[in-house]
């Protein structure tokens, strides 16, 4: 099956908490091994615009990003049934940013227009994910707030909620947090994006008072 035609609505029942996990693969594949017995494996494909560095050697060396690992769980519990499991994963990046037109093979071997990877989902893999689900569902129900990840503000649906929510004292550990990201040695745009968030949280704030 392939997008949406692969569309589920599955409802989870998990550490006594009930969610649904809702989504569209992009694919199931059937892989027949030479003892003939036929595996199904998931498809992802990941495409990539902004630089031909994506799907470098360098860059893929740690193998697929942990969202796109933890997406591929959530699909192969949503697509999985009790003799048809999808314990398998093909994970594709596809990148359509050129480093240039004309390139060695040795150049080419570094910069290439795809990588793959292929991941084995385990029941350990599964249950982390669920766990954290039906912690999300349990804390929703008793109005428990988690902390702000700043770090995933820029897809965050609920911005203004979030920041006019915040107590002077969690957001004096987030502005705690912000600095000390500053003094550490990670990359620049990663403490840009934690500056960011920030200013957008207090800019908000300010919008709501």
């Amino acid at each position: 099956m392939f997008e949406d035609f692969a569309k589920v609505n599955r409802t989870i029942e998990h550490n006594g908490q009930t969610f649904a996990l809702f989504g569209t693969c992009d694919g199931i594949m059937r892989y027949v091994a030479e003892s003939g017995e036929i595996i199904r494996i998931g498809l992802e494909v990941k495409s990539k615009q902004t630089t031909a560095a994506t799907t470098s050697e360098f860059s893929q060396r740690n193998g697929p990003k942990e969202d796109h690992v933890k997406q591929t769980i959530c699909y192969s519990v949503m697509y999985s049934a009790a003799d048809e499991p999808i314990d398998y994963y093909v994970i594709l990046y596809v990148n359509a940013s050129k480093k240039s037109w004309e390139m060695t093979a040795e150049e080419y071997r570094k910069n290439p227009d795809i990588a793959v990877h292929c991941i084995e989902i385990t029941d350990e893999m599964r249950t982390e994910v669920l766990d954290r689900f039906a912690g999300i569902v349990k804390a929703a129900a008793q109005a428990e707030t988690p902390p702000l990840d700043i770090m995933k503000w820029t897809f965050n649906g609920f911005k203004v909620a979030c920041a006019a929510g915040l107590s002077a004292s969690e957001l004096a550990d987030i502005e705690r947090q912000v600095a000390a990201v500053q003094r550490s040695n990670l990359k620049d745009f990663v403490k840009r994006q934690y500056a960011d968030a920030l200013a957008d949280i207090k800019r908000l704030r300010g919008e709501v008072v």
